[in-house]
């Protein structure tokens, strides 16, 4: 043994930033195998290429400082592995799969590779079933996929990950499977507030969550989407159950693949990412699936950069995505939460043979009032409700009904708002936008509508 250890041992040539060139004499390293250096305070090192027949180039997934030429470094013969079983539930992790929630390390879990090939495709499965969120503007208008894949696309502060959290507490009553987090490029106190959150709200014990933090290397943050989804795989293939998987933020997997991609000195693509961005994002997200055995969902957060959603990055995640969920930095403004656009929000489930005649029709009612609205607000503007027809009055009216009834009080912001959180099924949100859309509230205030849960809801309705 202890001469094969010696067979594998390298010497750092060059070191710039993130990006590690070492040179081995003996036998050369395969692409992904973890190297290890640094000695008391090691430094972790993935291969990314072969350079020639005696070096290798490879991206440390640690900080590099005290690294220096002609440090020992030693091949573990490996790739990056992330830790599975039933111990892993209710823990925190990082990439190395070790323990950041202060407690011991998990006992009897097994270790896999990160870098696994996606399901074969005569163990995928096409069912398009309903995965409801108890969230009306989405169960209504964008419907999720069970073994899908959502996007939620938004700039900076629109409510990405505050919806995110309220997806996880809903799940967690209805949804009797495994949820894992993978936190990309997050801020340190979000993850700490969101395991206290779960904590609290007692569904910790079913949770496993993972985060690359923001001050961390980029091979880091690269690598963690990879991680998680080793574990949720274990959870789908082992023990054959659902897995609800929550990625906050993808695009930060996306920018830490281009600086990953600048520092070993690819050439950039259009505006400035990496080349390889298709396929990278692609052997990510071909792992979610729903095969034989149970099913992936995912629920993704996408940050969009400067708004702009004909921005590469967004264009590329859109292409994977079974509903894309777009929030509105004006409805937020306006006060309208979830600040999420119905007329930008679209879902491949909403058709008459997946979620039926009825809610179809419902959906396709709501939105044609609501582009209506929206083409009458300059009007309006311009020269005041008064001026409009009466049937354009009407139209105004269920419009800005519906628009107040479909907010909704989270339970992840009850600290803040006061308002105690509701979960609404889809039959009572079918019901309460069925019945405004006829008319029967034209005579009550909007803000009745606003902020409450089904349309028993609403003050004064039962006198």
């Amino acid at each position: 043994m202890n001469a094969v250890v010696e067979e594998n041992l390298g010497v750092v040539t060059a070191v710039r930033g993130s990006v590690v060139d070492v040179r081995f004499n003996t036998r050369l390293p395969i692409v992904h195998t973890l190297l290890r250096t640094g000695g008391a305070r090691e430094i972790a090192i993935e291969v990314l290429m072969q350079l020639d027949a005696r070096h290798v180039r490879g991206i440390a997934l640690t900080p590099t400082q005290g690294l220096v030429r002609g440090m020992a470094v030693l091949d573990s013969g490996a790739p990056l592995q992330a830790p599975v079983g039933p111990a892993i539930l209710g823990r925190m992790f990082d990439v190395f799969g070790q323990v950041i929630d202060l407690l011991p390390p998990p006992e009897g879990v097994t270790w896999r590779s990160v870098h696994r090939a996606p399901p074969a495709l005569r163990e995928c499965v096409s069912d398009s079933a309903v995965f409801e969120t108890g969230i009306k503007m989405i169960d209504v208008l964008t419907p999720l996929e069970r073994g899908g894949k959502a996007g939620l696309f938004g700039g900076a502060g629109v409510g990405k990950t505050v919806l995110l959290t309220e997806m996880i507490h809903n799940m967690m009553g209805q949804h009797h499977g495994v949820s894992i987090f993978c936190g990309i490029g997050e801020r340190c106190r979000e993850g700490e507030e969101l395991y206290r959150d779960m904590r609290d709200a007692k569904v910790l014990s079913n949770m496993v969550m993972l985060y690359g933090q923001m001050n961390e290397p980029p091979g880091s943050r690269f690598r963690i989407g990879h991680a998680a989804l080793t574990m949720a795989e274990y959870f789908r293939d082992d023990e054959q159950k659902d897995v609800l998987l929550l990625i906050d933020n993808i695009f930060r997997f996306v920018q830490a693949g281009a600086e990953v991609s600048a520092l070993i000195g690819q050439m950039p693509s259009r505006l400035g990412y990496q080349p390889t961005l298709s396929t990278e994002l692609a052997a990510l997200e071909e792992r979610i699936a729903d095969t034989v055995h149970g099913a992936i969902t995912s629920i993704q957060a996408v940050y969009v950069p400067a708004d702009d959603f004909t921005d590469p990055a967004a264009v590329h995640t859109f292409a994977h995505l079974s509903a894309s969920i777009v929030l509105s930095r004006k409805r937020a403004s306006e006060g309208l939460y979830p600040a999420i656009d119905p007329l930008q929000s679209s879902s491949k489930l909403a058709t008459p043979a997946v979620i039926g005649e009825r809610h179809y029709a419902l959906a396709q009612q709501i939105r044609r009032t609501l582009a209506q609205y929206a083409e009458l607000k300059d009007i309006i503007a311009m020269l005041g409700l008064e001026q409009l027809s009466s049937e354009d009055r009407k139209t105004v009216g269920r419009a800005r009904r519906l628009e107040r009834f479909l907010t909704q009080p989270f339970f992840s912001t009850e600290q803040f708002s006061g308002v105690t959180g509701k979960l609404v099924s889809l039959a009572d949100a079918l019901d309460g936008c069925e019945r405004i859309l006829n008319d029967e509230f034209k005579d009550y205030p909007e803000s009745a509508l606003y902020m409450i849960g089904s349309i028993a809801d609403v003050p004064g309705i039962h006198e």
